[in-house]
């Protein structure tokens, strides 16, 4: 399997399909899948996430797909998957990233169940980094949940998919609801709150934390109301000590990461996102923090490079030939009239290769923005389940009031809604 003779091609010319050699698939997503990739030049190792662009535009996806573009350009971090290349061909957009041959968190949790505690504070840990990272980048990931937390070969973690993240105001809160509901903080759910900022993704990596001690969420609901008002107001239990005991020091900085208030939540206390909290946590104290950022640690937890840490399942549509296989081509010369939309990508999905490109950001002007309230002065919130997550992630536009927008602003999840949030 793989791409066209590489004889013809100019390896250091532009960078396109046919500089790499195609290998297995490794997962699956809403617009496309995910694979393995060398490049036929350095013999490099990627993932490639590659997304159909009419399913782009079916599903109203294009801001977002063009936003996350823009993101992964901005951020280079040992524990994120950062982006290596970007490019586009008739058929498909695509994301070139470092591979991470470990698996998701929620592949793990679905054939192993529960972590020891010293597994779960080294993965929060390089996680808490990361998320440091990002928050000083002016960016909020909104979507933490084990899905998106993907181990490379040797056990590190690393945060992945910024397809619902967004640029945080400093002049204002945000109102639109955006996410994976288990993992969503009370300020996004509760509609008699202002709004939220940065401090909802230490919440959502505290839910993170308890399910990975426990194998299950701290709440739940069978319903979008009953889950809301299980994370507003149902106390924050442990399990009993048979599904695992944990130490008083775990139990407080758990504890700290699902604080309802997020000025008192651990890693927000300082009124910014903060490492230097979480590393005077009793929990962490045995930690030496210099080699974790540098990888020098050795992890407790090595997923087995002898099986595949994936859904096989996600190879065989192209074994049965009930998609298309993915090739390399030529662009046509002449396209035929596009829609906006496919404009839009055409123009904004541009070209990036991290050996020839330094990172730049796209950080959008902080315009505030005045909320506006129905009659009772409640923020009024609709939530709408998305068909392709075990972990239904919702979408509610902004009660923000429109403004002109920037080129660098996007919509919420726009394959479920098509409503806009405006920044």
């Amino acid at each position: 399997m793989g791409c066209a003779p590489s004889k013809n091609i100019d390896l250091t010319g532009e960078v396109s399909l046919y500089h790499f050699d195609l290998h297995r698939v490794v997962g699956k997503g809403a617009f496309g899948k995910v694979r393995v990739v060398q490049h036929k030049r350095s013999k490099n190792l990627y993932a490639l996430k590659y997304m159909d662009k009419q399913q782009c535009l079916k599903q109203k996806a294009v801001p977002n797909i063009i936003q996350e573009r823009r993101l992964l350009e901005e951020v280079d971090h040992p524990f994120l998957v950062n982006l290596r290349y970007a490019f586009q061909d008739d058929d498909n957009c695509f994301f070139v990233l470092d591979l991470m041959l470990g698996g998701d968190l929620r592949y793990h949790l679905n054939t192993r169940g529960n972590f020891p505690e010293s597994v779960v504070r080294f993965w929060t840990a390089e996680l808490a980094s990361g998320l440091v990272y990002l928050h000083s980048n002016g960016i909020m990931h909104r979507d933490i949940k084990p899905e998106n937390i993907l181990l490379d070969a040797k056990g590190h973690a690393a945060l992945t998919d910024l397809n619902i993240a967004m640029h945080y105001s400093q002049h204002r809160m945000h109102t639109s609801v955006a996410g994976s509901m288990a993992y969503m903080a009370p300020e996004v759910v509760d509609d008699k709150r202002p709004g939220y900022s940065w401090q909802v993704d230490w919440w959502s990596l505290g839910v993170c934390v308890y399910e990975l001690l426990w194998n299950r969420r701290p709440f739940d609901g069978k319903s979008a109301e009953k889950m809301r008002e299980s994370i507003m107001t149902h106390p924050i239990r442990k399990p009993s000590q048979r599904h695992g005991a944990v130490s008083s020091e775990c139990t407080a900085a758990l504890f700290g990461l699902l604080e309802r208030d997020p000025k008192k939540r651990l890693g927000c206390r300082t009124g910014f996102s903060s490492i230097d909290e979480i590393q005077s946590q009793n929990w962490f104290s045995q930690i030496n923090w210099e080699k974790l950022q540098a990888k020098q640690l050795d992890p407790p937890f090595v997923p087995n490079q002898d099986s595949a840490n994936f859904d096989f399942s996600h190879q065989l549509d192209e074994f049965m030939l009930a998609e298309k296989p993915l090739t390399a081509h030529k662009r046509k010369a002449n396209p035929e009239k596009m829609k906006p939309e496919m404009r839009q990508l055409e123009t904004d999905f541009t070209v990036y290769d991290f050996e020839r490109s330094g990172r730049r950001s796209y950080y959008p002007l902080n315009e505030p923005l005045v909320a506006e309230h129905s009659h009772d002065g409640r923020l009024r919130p609709t939530f709408t389940s998305s068909s392709h997550t075990n972990t239904n992630t919702y979408v509610q536009s902004s009660t923000a009031t429109s403004q002109t927008r920037s080129s660098t602003s996007h919509s919420e999840r726009p394959r479920y809604s098509s409503q806009h949030d405006p920044r």
